[in-house]
């Protein structure tokens, strides 16, 4: 085995004229996540809980798409998703239309552990959450004035908003001032930029696991499901690797994005960035999305086909890097 390593991801599709003051908090929220992940890894805990770990940090943080910050649906609730997966022997949780959930990828992690399924959703998800006891809050406690304002915007437009980020003042200046060519299932969106958060670990026991948390897309029809919770799409691991993605979740759902790395590398032999560079050149279309992936031999990968994606990633050979552009 090559050691652990690990990869934490707060989306894809980066607003060029996001301001610097942004890109600085997060870089300093994606630091702070990966620390943390390394000082488990130091001390033997297993991958599985090293992404949950990790993940629930995220979500606690307002500043990305997951938790407390989640986007807003059309009626300006939120409804989060998540989903987990354990390498070794391919075990898996997952959970959607989470409106009270404090830490949805723990809800997801339970789902794994404690019920005979694998996906749970909405009213049946969130009685199961109070069956084991999780904690809950009010839906207010994830709705921020930052989200009401881009949702304002979005129905403004008319339009499904990605960037739930750009500041209020100067959004003249950012993403739906410029043309973009990106489409969801046909239908033209004007603003393409960060959501969704995930985390990808191999420990020193070549152990791989995935997890995968996200509140959606600003505006989204009540009821829309994305990737992020589907084994295979938005989350993915075996014996070989673990992966998250982010991105256009329509995309990277019809592309199986995540499972179609280990598929590549089992099937074609290929070495974990060969894998994830071919899986971004040739599975998602016209498709906007990232991935982080790592494999059990220690290797670390992230890949996009938009301007940037929030990542950080370290290895145990001392090798570490943030970073948002190309």
């Amino acid at each position: 085995m090559g050691g652990w390593a690990i990869a934490v991801h707060g989306g894809a599709g980066v607003d060029p004229n996001l301001p610097l003051e942004r890109q600085e908090e997060a870089k300093q929220l994606l630091t702070r996540c990966l620390n943390l992940g390394i000082s488990a890894l130091r001390s033997n805990v297993p991958a599985i809980d090293v992404v949950e770990l990790v993940v629930r940090e995220l979500e606690t943080d307002p500043l990305f798409n997951s938790g407390r910050g989640s986007a807003l649906t059309e009626k300006g609730t939120v409804e989060m998703e998540a989903s987990i997966m354990d390498g070794p022997k391919r075990r898996c949780g997952a959970v959607s239309g989470l409106t009270t959930v404090k830490n949805p990828i723990s809800l997801a992690r339970l789902v794994m552990d404690k019920s005979p399924h694998s996906y749970i959703a909405f009213s049946g998800a969130e009685e199961f959450a109070r069956q084991q006891g999780v904690e809950v809050v009010d839906n207010e406690y994830f709705v921020t004035p930052d989200n009401v304002g881009m949702l304002k915007l979005a129905k403004e437009a008319n339009t499904i908003l990605f960037d739930y980020r750009i500041p209020n003042s100067g959004y003249e200046t950012c993403g739906s001032g410029v043309e973009s060519p990106l489409q969801m299932n046909g239908l033209p969106i004007s603003v393409y930029a960060p959501e969704t958060v995930g985390c990808v670990v191999v420990d020193r026991e070549g152990r791989c696991a995935a997890a995968t948390s996200t509140g959606g897309l600003m505006n989204k029809m009540t009821g829309r499901i994305g990737d992020s919770p589907l084994i295979g799409a938005g989350t993915y691991a075996c014996e070989l690797c673990g992966v998250s993605c982010t991105g256009e979740g329509e995309a990277i759902i019809r592309g199986t994005l995540a499972r179609e790395v280990a598929a590549v590398m089992e099937y074609k032999n290929l070495k974990l960035h060969d894998a994830v560079d071919f899986v971004i050149k040739h599975r998602l279309d016209e498709g906007k999305a990232g991935l982080i992936a790592v494999s059990n031999t220690g290797e670390v990968a992230c890949g996009f086909n938009c301007n940037g994606m929030f990542r950080a990633c370290a290895t145990e050979d001392g090798f570490m890097e943030v970073a948002i552009w190309e």
